[in-house]
C-alpha cells in the first residue's frame, strides 16, 4: 500500500518551498498536479513520473492519486500555496472517503499566496483579516457578496483571491463598490502579481484608484481596514502595540 502526500509548493519560487515539501516530492515516485504548478517545480523532478492536467480536473487528479497509491506508489499531489487553503487537501480527503480507501494521506502546508503578497506589501495583515475568493465557479455570487458585505462591516482587512479573469470582469468592480460603502476611498490597497516568484509586480494604491490598475487571476488584492496606512512605500495595519 502506498501513500499520498498533498503538498503545498508555496508561491512558486524554490526559496519559498519548505524543506518538508521538498522532502515529500523527493520521496515520491509519481507527481500529479495542475500543469502550471508542475512547471514551477519541474527543475527538481528529475526522471520521476509526472502527470499534469488542466483546470477543472481536480477530482480526476485526486482519484488518480488514490488509485496509484493503492497500487503501491508514493504520490505527491501538488498545489500552489497551501493545499488546505483553496487547494487540493479537502478534495482528496473527500475522494478517499467516497472510495473507502485505506491509504494514508499526509498534508504538507506551504506559504500561501496571501502571506506571500502581504510580505511584499509590508504588514497589511497584522490584525484580523478575511480571505475571500471572487471566483463564482464553485460558490454562488450572492453568497460571495454577502461575505464581502459582512467583512467590510466588520472592518476586516480583506484579501481577495481570484479577483478577475478574462470571462469574469465585473466581480472586482462590485467588490470595490461594497468596500466603498464602509471605507474611505483613501483606504490603502495592495495589488501583487506573481508574489515571490518570477515576474513579480507590486502596486500600492487606494480603494478609490484600485480599478485603474491591471488585475488578473495571478493577482492578489489586499484592502486595508480603517486603521491601515502607507509608510515608506509599505502598507501597515497596526496591531495596537504601544510604541
Amino acid at each position: 500500500m502506498g501513500k499520498v502526500f498533498v503538498i503545498g509548493i508555496g508561491p512558486g519560487g524554490e526559496d519559498y518551498m519548505t524543506p518538508a515539501a521538498r522532502e515529500g516530492i523527493m520521496s515520491s515516485d509519481v507527481i500529479i498536479g495542475y500543469k502550471t504548478y508542475i512547471d514551477l517545480i519541474r527543475p527538481i523532478l528529475g526522471d520521476k513520473r509526472v502527470i499534469d492536467s488542466g483546470m477543472k480536473r481536480e477530482i480526476e487528479r485526486c482519484s488518480l492519486a488514490i488509485d496509484l497509491a493503492e497500487e503501491g506508489h508514493t504520490v505527491a499531489l501538488v498545489s500552489s500555496g497551501d493545499p488546505g487553503i483553496y487547494g487540493m487537501a479537502g478534495a482528496v480527503l473527500e475522494v478517499k472517503g467516497e472510495k473507502n480507501s485505506p491509504i494514508e494521506i499526509e498534508v504538507i502546508p506551504g506559504v500561501t499566496a496571501v502571506s506571500a503578497a502581504a510580505a511584499v506589501l509590508g504588514a497589511p495583515l497584522m490584525h484580523d483579516f478575511a480571505v475571500i475568493s471572487l471566483s463564482d465557479l464553485l460558490t454562488d455570487w450572492d453568497v460571495i457578496k454577502k461575505r464581502l458585505q459582512l467583512g467590510a462591516e466588520g472592518d476586516f482587512v480583506i484579501a481577495l483571491y481570484n479577483p478577475k479573469s478574462k470571462g469574469r470582469v465585473t466581480q472586482i468592480e462590485e467588490a470595490r463598490d461594497i468596500m466603498l460603502q464602509h471605507r474611505k476611498k483613501e483606504t490603502p490597497v495592495g495589488i501583487v502579481r506573481n508574489a515571490k516568484r518570477r515576474g513579480e509586480e507590486v502596486i500600492i494604491t487606494t480603494l478609490g484608484e484600485m480599478l485603474n490598475h491591471s488585475i488578473d487571476m495571478l493577482t492578489m488584492v489586499i484592502i486595508g481596514n480603517s486603521n491601515s496606512f502607507i509608510q515608506d512605500g509599505k502598507i501597515i495595519t497596526p496591531r495596537g502595540y504601544h510604541l
